[in-house]
């Protein structure tokens, strides 16, 4: 009986893990951000099959030294960005940017042409392709700014609304851009509701609530509305300036806008 339960959990984890890689897999051939970085990266392997027959023996051996150091280097700083980040989103733009700078300057050892090649794949991709955002599941509404000036209006909807105002050409955005969709699944109920507002869509509006259109900088910024007035907001300019934090975290959301609280006001009735 215990080796049926044992042979079967070990099938469950590779089917698992098959359907991890091929989810990842369809989301690199699907999305140009991940499959032009897959594509650069994956050009070293015959430019190095090709350098090896040319470089000298000497060089060849500084060459895979560096290689080796460059590797360790990079697995040592993924590891610890594994653990630091709390969204996918941000390790893995994180880990694309640490890539980059080893794979040039690996480049830059073997001839500096290539090197300079490499920085121009990567500005012209930068500029060509942004990072995808977060697209999982949640319950939050995409507001354009005159829906959600409607919504604040209305007698019949919900008491609260905490409405994100972020950009998608803005990586903190898109660092940010699972824990409104995850934070929703948990505390959205009939009196508090979730929305955003791509500013990056509508830079004009901007002015109407308090951020300024001139400064990418202050997104994310989340405004809590109780009844159509704002009652506390939370920018990541602010949040670094008080806590001398790099990032927000659904953490600091919660306790900022106190959800738990308002969660439970709505269970027992207040």
């Amino acid at each position: 009986m215990s080796k049926k339960s044992s042979s079967s959990s070990s099938v469950e984890r590779d089917g698992d893990l098959i359907d991890f890689a091929m989810r990842i897999w369809n989301k690199t051939a699907s999305e140009p951000y991940y499959l032009f970085h897959f594509l650069v990266f994956f050009s070293y392997i015959p430019i190095r099959c090709s350098a090896a027959a040319v470089l000298s023996p000497s060089r060849s051996a500084i060459l895979l030294i560096r290689e080796i150091q460059a590797a360790v280097a990079f697995c040592v700083l993924t590891g610890i960005k594994l653990v630091r980040e709390e969204t996918w989103e941000s390790f893995i733009g994180n880990t694309l940017f640490f890539a980059k700078i080893f794979l040039a300057a690996i480049a830059f050892i073997m001839d500096y042409h290539l090197a300079i090649w490499y920085i121009l794949v990567f500005l012209v991709i930068y500029i060509s392709a942004q990072q995808p955002p977060y697209d999982g599941l949640g319950d939050v509404n995409h507001l354009t700014p005159l829906q959600l000036e409607t919504l604040l209006t209305e007698e019949n909807t919900s008491r609260f609304w905490l409405v994100e105002f972020c950009a998608s050409s803005v990586f903190s955005c898109i660092r940010t851009s699972s824990f409104f969709p995850e934070l929703s699944i948990t505390y959205s109920n009939k009196r508090l509701s979730f929305g955003t507002v791509d500013l990056g869509l509508f830079p004009n509006a901007a002015e109407k609530f308090g951020i300024s259109p001139d400064s990418l900088s202050q997104l994310p910024t989340y405004i809590l509305f109780e009844n159509g007035t704002e009652v506390s907001r939370l920018s990541e300019v602010d949040f670094r300036a008080k806590l001398f934090s790099p990032s927000l975290s659904k953490k600091h959301l919660c306790r900022h806008f106190e959800l738990d609280k308002l969660l439970l006001d709505y269970v027992n009735g207040k």
